[in-house]
């Protein structure tokens, strides 16, 4: 007996209800008014193999709306994956539970991507599609042939980020990309007529979507609006007018079942209100069956699939594509050795370009990007084409002004697989991307943030350019690898160690002004370490001077006049101060002795630098805005200058 698609979407439903009332925390409404349009989804048109969440060719579903995660977790379950079983589900939002309170890449193998953050979602969806196009270009439709499906909210269509990715998803025709719109007019506050009156059919349209709406309860007219979709050639929105809380009679359509749980008589209410007369946390069989036969559908595409692929003459090639391996090659190699041949004085952005060269000649997973500012951030490279509407084979994204977009887009790429990608702007726009990045070290992906531009060094364009607390900042978020060469043997050493970073994202940060040649060995790379010795004290040691980047060489300047005056100086770079901390014990004392002098010195706040030069040690950097003028008065103004800061360690030293 086949049974009604409203009973199908109920077991959604009472997965939803059940959940949060066990945990007594979490969103019901989205869950419950969504399962109707997540039903259709699943029987009829969603790709997706339960016993292969990792299948490459499989959909990608992205609920960017995570704060109703429990569509997700129902769905999961129903569809017949392995996790979440129905005791994760019992312990929604518990401790250890995969079942988080939003949904958590890394908790469960078929959450696509960790969403919460309103809006982020669906820019990451965005990079997904693209990473689609761009591996359907070299492969064909024999390989790689699937779609991204977004159930999204109004709070991300609100979100500024939205404007970001729908401009570069219509820029790009993205026609894979289907974002379906849970309309049901409520925020948490209230009717969102409290908030906004914009068209937002309009804003989509206006961007290059192609738009349609429907009744999100009424299965015949889901599927008529998606097969509009499927058949345009545009991204599409679906307008689904939905009402939160279906199905409980007393809340529905209202915020009270946004964000709490609906209480025993509520659930009770609405059970009757759907007739679904099972326990909690208990499915019929026969709803078991009907939901596993989606997943069939699934297996047999699969396995069509595998079948080509073991007969593609670029099987190989495909899979090693896949494979997340980004290891620098032979160009990489030249490169270095050039380097030591005829050491460059040059800006370390200009290093990095230099560097990418080889990359990209070398790694063709490796799409590269900037937000409006190429020349500046240095990123293309000549093995990166453009990657367009017309040619979705190139390597290169021009993503205009649009920072939080591009940083997200990256992420969708990396979880997308097949694409290892690195985006570029100034240090001091980072703070337009944070959330994303923030969502890359959480997710743990391999993206590689080119951030030029890094200090005062950038000169006259002023404070509102200068990061000051950036870097600082930065360091601060877990698992972000933040890296500051000094040069342009540091530049290369630190590009290889973030594509070695599977589990992390890098933030190189580098320079606008050209910087002397410090380094004339690359037979190790010493940046792994985080923080070395660049150069040893000649005199006995009374001092230890840890600069980054820039200020490096102004360290090798203060070692020379301090030597002189017969204090022996060690300079050590501080690359990156994560890759430091990681070093054994034995090691950071050897680097950083007690029994001295340590000094800081980086054109950037000096917060947390006692970290390393403890309370007795001193610290120069700068703990207010720039200013606007050229580089040499810059340095000299905030005093980072050899005249400057030797007598003040010559005072400390007590001489």
């Amino acid at each position: 007996m086949t049974l009604p698609e409203r009973q199908l979407a109920n077991a959604i439903r009472a997965l939803a209800m059940d959940a949060v009332q066990a945990a007594n925390s979490g969103h019901p409404g989205m869950p419950m008014g969504m399962a109707d349009v997540a039903t259709v989804l699943y029987s009829d048109y969603l790709k997706f193999d339960p016993t292969d969440p990792k299948w490459a060719d499989r959909d990608r579903f992205v609920l960017s709306a995570g704060h109703g995660s429990m569509l997700a977790y129902a769905t999961l379950h129903l569809a017949g994956y392995a996790r979440p079983t129905l005791d994760d589900i019992r312990n929604f939002r518990q401790l250890h539970s995969p079942c988080a309170g939003h949904p958590e890449n890394f908790e469960l193998e078929a959450v696509e991507t960790t969403t919460g953050p309103l809006g982020q979602g669906l820019a990451t969806a965005v990079g997904m599609a693209i990473a689609e196009r761009h591996l359907n270009a070299l492969y064909g439709d024999h390989l790689v042939d699937h779609r991204t499906w977004v159930i999204a909210g109004d709070g991300c269509l609100m979100e500024g980020i939205n404007h970001e990715a729908i401009g570069l998803a219509g820029h790009l025709q993205l026609g894979r990309m289907t974002v379906l719109w849970d309309d049901n007019k409520i925020t948490i506050d209230g009717s969102t007529d409290l908030s906004t009156s914009e068209d937002i059919a309009a804003r989509y349209a206006a961007t290059g979507w192609h738009v349609e709406s429907c009744d999100g309860h009424d299965p015949a007219d889901i599927r008529r609006a998606i097969d509009a979709a499927l058949a345009d050639p545009r991204p599409s929105l679906i307008a689904c007018r939905t009402i939160i809380g279906f199905g409980a009679p007393n809340k529905q359509g209202t915020s009270a079942t946004h964000g709490a749980p609906l209480g025993a008589d509520e659930i009770a209410a609405a059970r009757k209100e759907l007739g679904w007369t099972a326990e909690p946390f208990v499915i019929p069989a026969d709803v078991i069956d009907a939901w596993a036969g989606f997943g069939a559908r699934g297996k047999e595409l699969h396995a069509g699939w595998s079948d080509r692929l073991a007969n593609n003459e670029k099987k190989k090639e495909f899979e090693a594509h896949l494979s997340g391996k980004a290891v620098p090659g032979d160009a990489f190699k030249a490169y270095l050795d050039g380097l030591v041949a005829e050491p460059p004085k040059v800006a370390t952005r200009k290093a990095s370009e230099n560097t990418l060269g080889a990359l990209t000649a070398d790694i063709a997973a490796l799409i590269g990007g900037s937000a409006d500012l190429t020349g500046s951030n240095n990123t293309k490279t000549s093995s990166t084409k453009p990657l367009t509407k017309d040619d979705y084979s190139g390597r290169y994204i021009y993503y205009g002004i649009r920072e939080f977009g591009m940083a997200a887009a990256m992420n969708g790429m990396a979880l997308h697989g097949g694409v290892v990608p690195y985006g570029g702007t100034f240090l001091v726009f980072a703070d337009y991307c944070r959330a994303a990045i923030r969502l890359s070290a959480l997710q743990q992906q391999r993206v590689v943030y080119v951030m030029t531009h890094d200090s005062i060094g950038l000169g006259e364009d002023g404070p509102t350019h200068q990061p000051i607390e950036h870097l600082q900042s930065l360091r601060a978020m877990p698992n972000l690898l933040v890296l500051r060469p000094a040069d342009a043997v540091e530049t290369a050493e630190c590009w290889a160690l973030a594509l070695a970073q599977e589990n992390r994202p890098s933030l190189l940060a580098l320079t606008r002004q050209n910087l002397p040649p410090l380094r004339h060995d690359v037979t190790e790379n010493l940046c792994l370490k985080g923080g070395y010795c660049l150069r040893a004290a000649s005199a006995a040691r009374k001092v230890v001077l840890v600069a980054t980047g820039s200020e490096v060489s102004l360290a090798i300047d203060i070692a020379d006049r301090l030597e002189a005056a017969g204090y022996g100086a060690d300079v050590v770079s501080m690359v990156s101060t994560e890759l430091f901390d990681e070093q054994p014990a034995a090691y950071q004392a050897d680097i950083l002795p007690n029994d001295v002098l340590t000094v800081s010195i980086e054109a950037g706040t000096t917060f947390g630098w006692e970290r390393y030069t403890g309370r007795h040690g001193l610290r120069f950097g700068i703990d207010s805005f720039g200013a606007s003028a050229p580089i040499d008065d810059l340095y000299a103004h905030f005093g980072l200058t050899v005249d400057a800061i030797t007598p003040r360690i010559l005072a400390k030293l007590g001489n």
